[in-house]
């Protein structure tokens, strides 16, 4: 009995975490549409990761809690991370820019919640 309510302590531990990443990248995502680049690292620029680290270094400690409690209950990593993190990075010349891209994954994410 105690193993089944530690497990699910942890499951609505691990919900909460998963509500406070999408909230922490929704935020940074409707910052980055508003016109401020760097949340995606499209651009090798210092000053740019160096503003920006401090809200990729959360969404970081909030996906590796989530990770390490999906790992205990046996469940896939967290999907939205991972999606985050292949998103970010150099991209070619013709790539539309980060706030177009923001306000895309603004609008897929508003999209999942309808449906959720």
């Amino acid at each position: 009995m105690a193993k089944a309510d530690r497990l699910e302590r942890l499951d609505a531990r691990r919900i909460d975490l998963e509500a406070d990443y999408t909230t922490a990248l929704i935020e940074a995502l409707r910052v980055t549409a508003a016109g401020k680049w760097g949340l995606f690292d499209h651009k090798a620029d210092r000053a740019t990761r160096a503003a920006t680290a401090p809200v990729i270094d959360a969404l970081a400690d909030l996906g590796d809690a989530i990770d390490s409690a999906r790992e205990q209950l046996f469940m896939e990593p967290f999907a939205l991370q991972q999606e985050f993190l292949a998103a970010r990075g150099p991209v070619s010349s013709d790539a539309v820019g980060e706030p177009k891209q923001a306000q895309a994954w603004l609008a897929r994410l508003a999209g999942s919640a309808v449906k959720t």
